[in-house]
């Protein structure tokens, strides 16, 4: 037993089997860490080759689902403009087919008046301003105002 503690405990002894513990350590975290690596790179691949393949093959339907609903709101939103507008000429014509509102109607646009009512027309700015037009158009000769109509013609043409 003396040979065997004195063995122990030498320099050389406790050299070797430090340095063989040290050697397993570094086998056992090389080890694994490449189990680690390589299980988790292949696990991550295919990972991450399953989401692209995933997001490839939806966006181009999710697109067209989009630009579609979007579509769809505004087919409805004309839809519903249009039934509005439907709604306004059914109230007009109904409104037409009220005698009463016919006469006022008739009366103010086309200037009726009934038997004994004495009718006006008030001229506003631009009415007189016409009529001053007109007037200095009658008192020239009839071909400077068939000149003067060809020349306005020739510059709305431009």
């Amino acid at each position: 037993m003396p040979t065997k503690d004195r063995d122990r405990f030498s320099t050389a002894t406790r050299l070797r089997v430090l340095g063989e513990q040290t050697a397993a350590r570094v086998y056992r975290s090389q080890t694994k860490r490449q189990a680690r690596r390589s299980r988790l790179t292949g696990r991550a691949a295919l990972l991450a080759l399953v989401l692209c393949s995933m997001i490839v093959a939806l966006a181009y339907p999710m697109r067209q689902y989009v630009s579609q609903r979007a579509e769809i709101a505004d087919v409805q939103k004309q839809q519903d403009q249009a039934r509005e507008r439907v709604e306004q000429l059914r109230d007009l014509k109904a409104r037409w087919q009220d005698d009463a509102y016919a006469e006022q109607q008739i009366r103010k646009r086309l200037h009726y008046v009934r038997p004994g009512e004495t009718g006006y027309t008030v001229a506003g700015q631009g009415a007189a301003q016409q009529s001053r037009t007109d007037l200095r158009a009658a008192r020239r000769p009839w071909y400077a105002n068939v000149w003067d109509g060809v020349d306005r013609s020739d510059a709305s043409d431009r």
